[in-house]
This record gives structure tokens, sequence and C-alpha cells, in this order.
């Protein structure tokens, strides 16, 4: 197949995990007779200092035109001024906006290999496999704001129509998957959590009442993420608490070098970024874990240019480095970020084989 893939390394140790995961989709088309093509936009705090801002329109609109979009990361202490208007994580926000990506999904599987290096009980760990889909567009993050010098306001607000398209969403993966899906809200205090909950309830009852369905409240998840995590299949939530939620679970696998996510929204086109951050401080160093984009990068093999046994090889390539120890020193091992890398890329080529 024929697919435009945008790639976005923006700042930290974008640029480096976005190199590997570049030499890994072209493993990948040799593998499976495609043609991928690839082209750098410039995002965030690399923008800014390129351009003056941290969405060049060149680079929504390349994005526009793409099959799917792999971004590195955005930000850095370097930009983090709190008088600044202009932020690199605008940028993010704002491709975000302009794609129409309401729902991001962030699958959580703990590999046995690294049961040790979470800080949860490995019995704990036994059976987890769940996906938390987050609302992405909306909420607090996207309210009206106000910021005087001594008051602020952060608006939070949904309406229906956002709720239902993200909820069937992650209706939608529950039946690929358990078939249970839980809704994390705050309804005993917020009128935003009520109408989530109201909405959900009557969304399931008309269309998926053959899914096992539950309420938890944030705080209560909280506490059972880390208490009994191998419960919950597909977790659905409003964009500030799916934020919190995702970097608690990301620690069920050890490392959040290893969690890859997926922005999607009507379209197949989508957005896919490791969750962790841009990693200033070890920036040009070769310490960065590339297994988060890695798998991020399968994801988009998989969900927008529909090419799962692509996908599925490169999974396996990644778990069969983690398997065999061949990892960065986050997860205990001694390889480079171009290491991991091309472990990665020649364990591709012998499953291929």
């Amino acid at each position: 197949m024929q697919a435009n893939i945008v790639l976005l390394p923006g700042d930290g140790i974008g640029p480096e995990i976005m190199a590997q995961a570049e030499s890994a989709l072209d493993a990948i088309a040799a593998v499976g007779g495609h043609q991928f093509r690839l082209v750098r936009r410039p995002i965030g705090g690399a923008a800014i200092d390129a351009l003056g801002q941290p969405l060049p329109s060149e680079t929504v609109n390349a994005c526009h035109q793409a099959d799917a979009v792999l971004l590195g990361a955005v930000g850095g202490p370097r930009w983090d001024r709190p008088d600044s208007r202009i932020r690199p994580e605008q940028g993010l926000l704002g491709l975000r906006s302009a794609l129409n990506l309401f729902a991001n999904l962030r699958p959580v599987t703990p590999h046995p290999a690294l049961f040790a290096a979470s800080p949860i009980k490995p019995e704990k760990l036994q059976g987890v496999d769940l996906m938390v889909v987050r609302e992405l567009t909306g909420g607090l993050y996207f309210g009206r704001k106000l910021e005087l010098p001594d008051q602020a306001e952060d608006v939070c607000s949904y309406s229906r129509g956002e709720i239902e398209r993200v909820v069937r969403k992650a209706a939608e993966l529950a039946r690929t998957r358990r078939g249970k899906l839980t809704l994390v809200d705050k309804a005993n205090v917020l009128a935003t959590s009520r109408l989530w909950r109201r909405v959900t309830e009557d969304l399931v009852r008309r269309e998926y009442a053959d899914l096992e369905f539950e309420v938890v409240l944030v705080d209560a998840m909280a506490m059972h993420l880390l208490s009994r995590p191998a419960d919950f299949d597909v977790i659905v939530t409003e964009n500030l608490f799916g934020d919190i939620l995702t970097d608690e679970a990301a620690m069920l696998a050890g490392s959040m070098g290893l969690l890859p996510s997926a922005s999607l929204g009507e379209t197949r086109r989508g957005l896919y970024e490791p969750i962790h951050g841009s990693a200033p401080d070890i920036a040009g160093k070769g310490l960065a874990n590339p297994f988060a984009m890695l798998l991020s990068a399968a994801m988009m093999l998989r969900l927008s240019l529909g090419l799962e046994d692509e996908a599925a090889l490169l999974e396996r390539s990644v778990w069969d480095c983690v398997s065999a120890g061949q990892v960065t020193r986050d997860l205990g091992g001694t390889l480079s970020t171009s290491d991991a890398g091309a472990a990665v890329r020649r364990r591709l080529s012998r499953v291929a084989a």
C-alpha cells in the first residue's frame, strides 16, 4: 500500500526516538512491499525557535493531507517561562483540535519480564490488560480561561454530543476486547460529571446493552488502578481525569518508556505518540527508550493504515527484545537509544523472514 505519514519530532528526546521509528517504518515497508512517504514538519519548541509559533500552518496543512501523524514530544525548560504567551504545548493542543481528534487511547499491558520494574506487587499485575479512552478536546483544558494577578479561572464544559462520540468509541473498543466498560467521573460533586453519567448510561442502555457496564468515582479509581488493575477492561473518562489516570496507570507497566497512545476522530487518520514527555534532562545522550514510540507506530499501522500483520510484527519484535533483556537503562538494560532500535529491527527482519 501507499501511505503519507507526517513525522513531528518535536523537542527534547523527540528527534532521537523519531529516528528509530522512521527506521522501523522503512523496514516494515521493505518487508511488506509498501510505500510510506515520510514527511517531517516542526511542532512545539522547535517550531517556536524556527518560525515563532508552536503550530505553523505548514504543519497543520501537511497533517490534514496525511493518512497518519506520528509525534515525538513537545516542551522543555528553555520555553517554560511562566509569563510566556507562546508555549510548546499549544502546538499539541492546537493540532488535536485542528484534526478534531477527540478520543485518546492508551493501552496498558504489563510485560511479565518487567513485573519487577513496577512499584506494584507482581501478583497485582497478573492479567492486567486495560485501555483508557480519554476525551481529548473538551473540559478544563479547552474551556474559557481567566488569569489575573490575584484570581484565575478555568471553565469545564461538555455537551451531550462531545460525550456520546467518545463513549461510543470506547464502547466499540470494549466489544472487541472483554466486553466491559467503566465510566470514571465525579458526579457527586461536578455538574459536568453528572451530565457524563446521564449521557453514558442512556447510550449504553440504548446501544450497548451487551456490555458489562459500571461507574467508578475518580478518587476511587485512583486507588483501584493500583489495588486491582486486572478488574478493568476499557475505561472512559473526561479530559483532566484521563490525563492524570493514564500517567498513574503507566506505573503498572514499570516505565513510561513503554506506553504508546493514539488520538482518533471520526476518520481513520490519527495522531500517534508515546505518553512520556520530552525528557530534556537526557536529550542528546542516547539514553531515551524508543519502545513507546515504536509501539505507537504499531498502533498507527493497525488503526490508521489497516496493516494488522505489520503492526503485530513490530509489537512482537519490541516485546521479544524486552523478554531478552535488550533494553535501555530505564528498564535495567545497557542499550543506547539507537542500539535498542537496531535490536528491534533485527528481530523484525528475522521474524519476517
